[in-house]
This record gives structure tokens, sequence and C-alpha cells, in this order.
């Protein structure tokens, strides 16, 4: 594993981090990833030198189902919780304590206070390295929500602050507030971005640039698209394995079966063999090398054998001409 400076903190961050979405979430009968398979992952991710986990309160069914995964795995192993940089989130309605209240989602002073302390007892921790807020709230000052924020840095609390999916002069503001209310500002961020996407995020990505600020992309192998797993079918369509992420979401269908989408993948398949590697290693890798920033992209693998796929990528070399193949794809006839 190789290491790099999480954008312009004092932290060192594994080149990959290993996310913890899929623990203990459900559709249907389906359980994506149970608890010893989600054990057996963390191990994994521990062999191969990822000392970067990304997680979320509402993670799980119930929510808060993977952070306390994590925390029994942490004291199943008795691993040195400073070895470890740890991320969780907070925003969305909290269904772990029961029904959720009106205070129990947002980035309201009450909802973020009694969602770190949640957070914390189940990862069996007194503080986490990095805490995102998950969208941005409208009907929160973001005065407020950082000013609390703050307060949980000054606590010890929290380590670093991140902001994940919102528009960039949402990101913009936040900073500037932060810069003229002297209170701590984000340093990371985490936004959908892949070699197939194609949301609104280039501003958001100029403001990451321009401010040193990290992006962990999520998604970033485009819900497994860009592994090249899937077929296109005669009508435009994604043809996907049997539990597979496309069979389980229209909205995949909805994003990726696009002509732009398809070539971009054609081009991965070609530089993938071009250099003996897979599609899911040349676009992990791709983001990796992202040079405007600090690129740390989130792997959500479903088996140990996935996540070896994935940590592979952090030996590749790309030369200019194959990431300009990749970029002309995903530019099209623009």
């Amino acid at each position: 594993m190789e290491y790099t400076t999480l954008g312009n903190t004092g932290t060192t961050v594994s080149k990959l981090c290993f996310g913890t979405w899929r623990f203990g979430m459900t559709h249907g009968d389906t359980v994506e990833t149970t608890r010893e398979e989600a054990h057996d992952l963390l191990d994994a991710a521990w062999d191969h030198g990822i000392n970067f986990i990304d997680t979320a309160n509402v993670y799980g069914d119930p929510n808060g189902t993977s952070e306390e995964w994590i925390g029994e795995w942490l004291d199943d192993r008795d691993h040195d919780r400073e070895d470890l940089v740890i991320a969780s989130k907070v925003y969305f309605p909290f269904d772990g304590w029961g029904e959720p209240g009106p205070n129990d989602s947002g980035l309201g002073r009450k909802h973020i206070r009694a969602q770190i302390e949640g957070t914390l007892d189940r990862l069996g921790t007194d503080y986490l390295d990095l805490y995102y807020i998950h969208r941005w709230d409208e009907n929160t000052p973001i005065r407020e929500t950082l000013s609390v924020l703050t307060e949980l840095v000054r606590d010890g609390k929290v380590r670093y602050l991140g902001a994940s999916t919102m528009a960039a002069w949402q990101l913009t503001k936040a900073l500037w507030t932060s810069d003229v209310e002297g209170l701590e500002r984000f340093d990371v961020t985490q936004p959908m971005v892949n070699a197939a996407a194609y949301d609104a995020v280039g501003d958001y990505l100029d403001v990451c640039a321009d401010q040193d600020l990290a992006v962990c992309p999520y998604s970033p192998l485009g819900g497994g698209f860009l592994t090249g797993k899937y077929e296109r079918t005669d009508d435009g369509g994604v043809e996907a394995p049997d539990g597979s992420r496309g069979s389980l979401s229209e909205m995949f269908e909805d994003r990726y079966a696009t002509d732009q989408a398809w070539d971009v993948l054609e081009a991965v398949e070609s530089v993938a063999g071009d250099v003996d590697a897979t599609p899911a290693q040349v676009s992990l890798r791709w983001l990796i090398e992202q040079d405007r920033f600090t690129c740390v992209p989130i792997v959500g693998a479903r088996t140990p054998d996935q996540l070896e796929e994935n940590v592979a990528a952090v030996e590749l070399d790309l030369t200019a001409d194959q990431f300009e193949r990749i970029d002309e794809a995903r530019q099209g006839d623009a």
C-alpha cells in the first residue's frame, strides 16, 4: 500500500479508503454484507495496509449497524485506534433509536450533538478523525452547523471536518463562513466521481482544487459499471448479473445506459488490455492520479478477492496517452 497526506491536513491515509455502506444493508430478504462478512472485509483491508475507513450513522438496517460492526471489529481484533483513520457522517433521519422524531435529522445543533455521541458509542472510540456533513441543510444556517462542528473539534471529539454531496456555491459559502467567522473549515469532500459519471460536479471539483481540499469519491467504479461485468442490450439498456448493483437499482440503469458511458467503458477496457490490468484497477488509478487535488477513492468491495483486485490499482502506472484516451471518451463530442 502507498500513502498520501489527506489534502491540507497533517494526516496520512492509504491511497484507497474502505467504504462500509453495504454493511447490514438489506434489499427485501437480501443482506448485502453480513456481520461475519463485514469483519472478514475489514480484516482484508487491514492486511492490505488500508488505514482509512468510511462509514455513516445511517448505514445499515437499522441505521447505525455499520458503525456498530466496525466498533465490534476494533474491539475483537484489539487494533490500536491510532493506527486507523475513521470517518463518519451526519444529516439524514436516524432510525436506529426507533421512529425518527422532528429533530432526528438535519444539521442543527441538537441533532449533531446527539448523533456524534451515538456514533462514538457504536464505534467504541473517543473521537472521529473525520466528520462529514452528509448533505447540505437548507433549513439550518450554515453558521450554526459550522459552530457546533467547531465545538466538536475543540472538544477533541472530531479531528477534521468534511462535506459530501452539495452544490459548488454551497461549499464555497461554507468555506467563506468559516474564514469570516473564525470557525473550523472543511478539509475533505466526498462527491460522486468516476470516469463514467456525468453529474454536475465540475464546479465543485474546481473549488476543491482551488482550496486544497482532499476529494474522496464514492462510487468510484460506477456501482460496478466500470468493472466491465455488465452487458449492453440491443435496446440500449444494461444486462446485469444476478445480485449485482444493476439488478438492484433502476437508478443504476438510468445513470449508465448512455452512449457516452459505454464509450468510457470501452476506453477503460482498452487501457486495461495495454497494461495487463482489470477495468476496475484502471478506473481507480485514473482517480488516484488526478493531479489537481488529493484523490482517495472509497472502495466498497463485497469480497476479500474484490478488495485485493482494487488494492492492486495502487501499483499501476498509466501513461499520459492512456489518460487522454479515457478523458476523450468522457468528453464525447464536446
